[in-house]
């Protein structure tokens, strides 16, 4: 086994905050304002998953990510398949998934030239502990007032349709191309599979499972990485410490030790749980 702790990257955005989250050091008052934080593996390896967490102030753009297929038609190596688990949220916090009712793309082009995109879309109120899944094609925004993890295929392909008059660059002519604009439907939850042991995400692009505190085993297939999470509390996994605020890799087999009351993700490519 080889428990990896990730360097971190924090990533400035207009829409970001100077108050972040338990574990990551705020920024100065007079500094920019930090949106994202990344979790790099080492070297120049580029992973299957990566992990974020958000920040937000505002609203993030409209924008939409294509599938493997339609990324790889145009040289790119993989699409992008998302989740996010809520973590905290202020109380008009919303999130827009999928449009209220289904249009063509022509109407879909129109209303984001125009800005009534705002209006297709399904905006959906949030809280702390909710969870979706947005897939490739899901046209999609994340709302001010909002902190959340976010594990997604590593790829950073977006397609921004609509950015609310911010001076920034629009991809009408990809995003449209790639886009789905219909109602969203909410991915298939296989929900918990022991006491300490729930299923958020089975495929097709990776899992995500939930863990409470405790000792447990885990088990990797050869050449299969998995992240771990830890959103509260800490432990220690093959003799690397951890605790809230931070991510590892992990390969192979080992055992792992959190305390009770620890709140942990685990993420791993493909479509079936270990």
């Amino acid at each position: 086994m080889t428990a990896t702790l990730l360097a971190t990257h924090r990533v400035e955005k207009p829409w970001g905050r100077h108050t972040l989250w338990s574990g990551f050091a705020d920024p100065a008052a007079d500094g920019e304002p930090v949106g994202e934080i990344w979790f790099q593996t080492p070297g120049n390896s580029a992973p299957d998953l990566l992990i974020k967490y958000l920040f937000t102030s505002e609203k993030l753009s409209v924008q939409v990510h294509p599938t493997d297929e339609q990324a790889q038609a145009v040289g790119l190596p993989r699409g992008k398949d998302e989740c996010w688990v809520i973590l905290a949220a202020e109380p008009d916090s919303t999130i827009a998934l999928g449009t209220k009712a289904p249009v063509d793309h022509e109407t879909l082009r129109a209303a984001a030239l125009d800005g009534s995109i705002e209006h297709l879309l399904d905006w959906k109120p949030v809280k702390a502990g909710d969870f979706f899944y947005s897939g490739s094609g899901t046209i999609h925004a994340i709302g001010a007032g909002i902190t959340l993890v976010e594990v997604q295929q590593n790829s950073e392909t977006t397609y921004r349709l609509y950015d609310y008059g911010r001076p920034r660059e629009l991809h009408l002519d990809q995003g449209v191309a790639v886009s789905d604009p219909v109602p969203y439907v909410p991915h298939p939850m296989p929900g918990r599979v022991s006491d300490d042991r729930n299923i958020l995400v089975e495929g097709p692009k990776f899992v995500l499972e939930r863990w409470e505190g405790g000792k447990r085993s885990i088990t990797l297939p050869e050449d299969t990485t998995g992240w771990l999470i830890p959103l509260r509390g800490e432990g220690v996994v093959d003799g690397v410490a951890f605790q809230a605020g931070q991510c590892l890799t992990v390969e192979g087999s080992a055992d792992l030790h959190a305390e009770v009351g620890s709140d942990l993700l685990f993420a791993y490519p493909g479509d079936t749980r270990i």
